[in-house]
C-alpha cells in the first residue's frame, strides 16, 4: 500500500513542471494565509493551531509547516503580501517626485491595486489580529520596524541616496507615523469604510510638509 501523502501527489505528477508547480504553492499559501486568517478571527489567535489552519486548507500540517514555521509568520506575511504592493509603486513613480510626494502618490496607487485585487482584508484583518491579541504584541513592534525598514531601503534605491544617509529611514518614519495618525482619524471619527480610511490617510500624508516645514504656529505666520 502506498504511503505518499495526499499533498506529495502534486510533487511527483505532472504539477512537476516549474510553472505549474510555482502556482500551485502560490495558491496553497494563500489559501493557508485566508485560512488562518479567518479563524483566528473566528476563535481568536491563542485557540488556533497549525493543524487546525492545515486542515481547513485541505493540507497536511506538515505542508503547513513547509510554507510557515509558526502561525505567527502566517500574520506576518499577510501584512508584508500587501507592503510589497506599495513598493512596487513607490519604485515605479517618476524620479521628478521627491521622496514624500512619491510616497503620498504610491499610497494613493497601492490603495487602488488593492481594491481591484480584493487585498484589502489581508492586511486589515492582520493588523486588527495583531492589536487584539496580546501574544503578538511583540510581533507587532517587530513588524513595524521591519516595514519601516524594508521602506526605508526602497526609498534610498529609488533616490540613490548613499549608504549612511539618514533621510531614507527619517521619511519613512515619518511616514508610517501619518498612517498611525490617519488611522486613529478614522476610528475616532466613523469615517466610512475603507475609502473613508483612505482619505484620513492622504489628509494625514498631504499635512506632513506643512506641519514640518511651513513654519506655522510662529508669530510670523501669524
Amino acid at each position: 500500500m502506498s504511503t505518499t501523502s495526499p499533498d506529495a501527489v502534486g510533487e511527483v505528477t505532472g504539477d512537476c513542471r516549474p510553472g505549474l508547480r510555482e502556482a500551485k504553492k502560490a495558491r496553497t499559501r494563500r489559501a493557508l494565509i485566508e485560512t488562518g486568517l479567518r479563524l483566528f478571527h473566528e476563535q481568536g489567535y491563542g485557540n488556533t493551531t497549525t493543524e487546525e489552519i492545515a486542515a481547513r486548507a485541505g493540507v497536511s500540517q506538515r505542508t503547513f509547516f513547509r510554507y510557515f514555521p509558526t502561525k505567527e509568520d502566517v500574520v506576518l506575511e499577510a501584512m508584508e503580501s500587501v507592503d510589497d504592493v506599495l513598493v512596487e509603486h513607490l519604485l515605479a513613480r517618476p524620479a521628478e517626485e521627491a521622496p514624500f510626494e512619491a510616497l503620498r502618490n504610491a499610497m494613493r496607487d497601492h490603495w487602488e491595486t488593492l481594491s481591484r485585487t480584493a487585498m484589502h482584508h489581508f492586511k486589515g484583518g492582520a493588523a486588527e489580529i495583531i492589536a487584539e491579541s496580546p501574544e503578538l504584541v511583540r510581533t507587532g513592534m517587530t513588524y513595524c520596524r521591519r516595514r519601516q525598514s524594508r521602506l526605508a531601503e526602497a526609498i534610498a534605491l529609488r533616490t540613490g541616496a548613499a549608504p549612511g544617509d539618514l533621510r531614507p529611514e527619517l521619511v519613512s518614519a515619518v511616514f508610517f507615523a501619518a498612517l498611525s495618525n490617519g488611522h486613529e482619524e478614522w476610528e475616532r471619527t466613523g469615517a466610512a469604510g475603507l475609502s473613508g480610511l483612505l482619505d484620513c490617510f492622504m489628509r494625514q500624508l498631504e499635512l506632513v510638509p506643512e506641519a514640518i516645514g511651513s513654519g506655522w504656529g510662529t508669530p510670523a505666520a501669524g
